[in-house]
């Protein structure tokens, strides 16, 4: 049991940021699971706890419970909700961190999350048909991980995907058609917050790869709240006096790192297109070896 619960704490701690978000909604379900076996075991009458991690539809709750706004989206109560939704966010996910950085899949997650919450809230206090379904709450990662699905699909469409009995399909129709699906299911009566937070999320991915594709990147403001959270836990080392001299070198910018990814891939595509075309012994020496180290990543 403990190399077991060691080898998951190795593979968290050295994992990126997809596969880190998927161990803390894991983790979260596994943990509300248990705690909610042990308050019917021992006859523990509270209010639901999952009800005060998900985000309220009722403007006065919310007010009281802004949290909720970011719990939400690491929340599941089912099994195969779950499961689904890691799925998904794998997929695409690693899709998704073949053109941008961690950083950017972790803040785009949580501005997807954040665009599914307050279309909910609006959808629920202003369309009338929405107002007479009364005031609910919802949990889930599926506008979180919807906004990185369109992500990857509108910023490389032509990526293809080999889907059972289907074969290969392009990623933008997949998308297209899991939005469709939310779209037409409103007013249906099934997990009608769930389909307005799925287009909130959709909406957020498109704009994403819309704007990044002008130049302009609209995670930027969450990457920067996050880093400045992430510095409050880290612990300042001592400084300490040297008398050597350090040759500092600005670290790359989002921007640019997802752009040196973006020319190296379209550089991989290239060399993968001639060789297609020539063969193998067509290849510069300085392809056969980009080629070759493109294969090790």
């Amino acid at each position: 049991m403990a190399t077991i619960i060691d080898q998951l704490k190795y593979r968290y701690k050295n994992g990126d940021v997809l596969v880190k978000f998927i161990f803390i909604n894991i983790a979260v379900f596994l943990v509300l699971k248990i705690i909610n076996v042990i308050f019917v075991l021992f006859n523990i009458r509270v209010l639901e706890l999952i009800t005060f991690l998900g985000v309220p539809s009722e403007l006065s709750q919310l007010l009281n419970r802004l949290w909720t706004l970011f719990t939400y989206m690491f929340v599941h109560e089912q099994f195969w909700h779950l499961l689904f939704n890691m799925l998904w966010l794998y997929w695409f996910g690693r899709i998704f961190l073949q053109y941008f950085s961690g950083r950017t899949l972790g803040s785009l997650y949580i501005l997807g999350g954040l665009a599914g919450a307050f279309l909910y809230i609006l959808t629920f206090n202003t369309i009338p048909y929405f107002v007479g379904l009364g005031h609910s709450w919802m949990i889930g990662a599926s506008a979180a991980v919807m906004a990185i699905v369109m992500g990857a699909a509108f910023y490389r469409p032509n990526v293809q995907l080999n889907l059972l009995l289907i074969g290969q399909v392009r990623i933008i129709y997949i998308a297209i058609g899991v939005f469709l699906l939310d779209f037409l299911s409103l007013g249906s009566g099934i997990n009608e917050g769930g389909h307005v937070a799925h287009i909130g999320g959709a909406i957020a991915g498109y704009i994403f790869a819309w704007q990044y594709r002008n130049g302009r990147d609209i995670t930027g403001w969450v990457s920067k709240i996050l880093d400045g959270l992430a510095n409050l836990t880290k612990r300042r080392p001592p400084r300490r006096k040297t008398r050597m001299k350090v040759e500092y070198r600005r670290a790359e910018t989002d921007m640019e790192y997802n752009e040196r990814k973006h020319n190296e891939q379209a550089e991989i595509d290239a060399i993968l297109d001639k060789l297609k075309q020539s063969g193998y012994s067509n290849l510069s020496s300085e392809e056969k070896r980009k080629l070759f180290d493109a294969s090790k990543k």
